[in-house]
């Protein structure tokens, strides 16, 4: 099985190799800068000849908004516009001009309806000091050198690794591994290199390949399983929160940059602010590696792993909980178990955002109309079932992976929410209490959405 997969290593830069590095970085921003600006012009220009009643035929050429036409236009311009051009790699710019082209073309995918998500704007102009330094290569000598701490790429030569390469190494001499590309970053005051790499993964299968497991994720706990396991959720940026505010009162109080004035940042606001970026890079390492491994255990174990398709956007609109949420990482849990069950030869289930699997009792099927975000433990009034409210809503999600199972056997009975969802969504109907023994978790209607394929109950409107 051939993938996609990203090896990501720190690097130990000099600083002579540190001022290259951004040399290629603001190379890459002022081919962004210029091939943008050329692109604004050539709009502007046709819009103001078309006002000017010019016919279509007449109008100022436009400008492809390709990576190859932005490229074109670059060449024919570069030795006016970056007399110094020879002294950095070809890929510098190319970097600057394919962020760019990716830009123009999200946005006008988005405007006629082509692009789903969150909207778009039109690409802006990048900053030195507001813009992550980063450069990416394509082609050249890209390669890890045999003692596994060193790496060599174009026009920047020999680079020292903080950490071994050798699980990249490993593959790369046992021919199971091509690195398409490499990128060079500044993440949290460290530089990384990231390789893009095509593997080719033999296949697996999990421990336990019949075993289905529903995850509910939360705050208190950071996922429920209906195996009955609570994984504690660390909470690491409250953790940090105290040394972050002092760090933060500290970087406020020295003389910063103000771009009314054309002021420059003083030596030590630079300090205090690279203090408090290495704080916050600790903060996303720290979840990073906790989520990594839970999910890894997860789709390792399991042959059927069942979440939430949650609307964390929308959770995020609550400003007594944003904070915590996104501390917990929601979205990144469903992320990484969707390309790691494939991986390890198991399955991802996503059950439906409006499925409400807190409201409905495990053990009889009976559905809530309401159930209060403090109520912590759920009461079915039906059966007199009490059990945690995580665990019943991971047995209800667990449940969804026997209803896939079997629905294509024949009708099955109906549990689900009692009120319409969007106007292109699904309706669901409340199935009757009582039609489930006790202790069972009973069958759950196909009303979501897999990896593989859709779970959903359609009605006739």
């Amino acid at each position: 099985m051939k993938t996609i997969q990203a090896y990501r290593f720190a690097l130990d830069l000099t600083p002579g190799q540190e001022r290259d590095v951004l040399a290629h970085a603001g190379a890459a921003r002022v081919a962004h800068n210029w091939a943008l600006a050329k692109v604004k012009a050539v709009m502007d220009q046709r819009t103001a000849e078309r006002s000017y009643g010019v016919p279509d035929d007449l109008l100022t050429p436009s400008l492809s908004w390709s990576l190859a036409g932005l490229r074109k236009a670059w060449n024919q311009a570069k030795v006016d516009v970056a007399p110094w051009w020879g002294e950095v790699s070809k890929e510098a710019f190319n970097t600057g001009l394919d962020a760019l082209a990716r830009g123009l073309k999200n946005w006008a995918d988005f405007r006629p309806g082509k692009r789903a998500g969150r909207p778009v704007g039109f690409p802006r102009f990048t900053s030195r000091r507001r813009t992550t330094p980063s450069v990416r290569f394509t082609t050249g000598a890209i390669r890890v050198e045999p003692d596994r701490m060193h790496v060599v790429l174009p026009r920047l030569g020999r680079l020292k690794l903080h950490e071994s390469a050798r699980k990249l190494a490993r593959r790369l001499d046992n021919d199971t591994a091509r690195i398409m590309s490499a990128t060079v970053r500044r993440d949290g005051g460290r530089w990384h290199v990231s390789f893009t790499v095509e593997v080719e993964r033999t296949e697996r299968a999990p421990d336990r390949p019949e075993s289905v497991v529903g995850v509910d994720v939360g705050i208190k706990h950071l996922a429920v399983l209906s195996t009955g396991e609570l994984v504690d959720n660390p909470r690491h940026l409250v953790t940090a929160q105290q040394r972050m505010r002092a760090l933060g009162r500290a970087l406020s109080r020295k003389t910063g940059p103000d771009r009314r004035t054309g002021r420059r940042a003083s030596k030590r606001w630079e300090r205090a602010a690279a203090r408090l970026g290495r704080a916050h890079g600790r903060v996303v390492n720290l979840r990073r590696d906790g989520l990594h491994k839970l999910t890894t255990r997860l789709a390792r174990e399991h042959g059927t792993v069942v979440v939430e398709d949650l609307n964390v956007t929308g959770m995020l609109a609550n400003r007594k909980l944003a904070r915590h949420i996104a501390d917990a990482g929601f979205a990144e849990i469903r992320r990484q178990l969707a390309y790691k069950t494939g991986w390890n030869g198991g399955r991802l289930l996503l059950a439906d955002r409006w499925y409400p699997s807190s409201k409905t009792c495990s053990g009889c099927g009976t559905v809530k109309a309401k159930l209060a975000l403090s109520e912590r433990e759920f009461t079915c009034e039906a059966c007199g079932l009490v059990i945690d409210r995580g665990r019943n809503a991971a047995l209800n999600l667990a449940a969804l992976a026997a209803e896939f199972d079997t629905a294509g056997s024949g009708p099955v009975a109906a549990r689900g929410a009692d009120q319409k969802t969007r106007v292109r969504g699904q309706v669901a109907v409340k199935r009757e209490p009582g039609t489930t023994p006790l202790g069972q978790t009973g069958t759950v209607p196909p009303q979501g959405r897999t990896i593989d394929r859709v779970l959903t109950k359609r009605t006739e409107r």
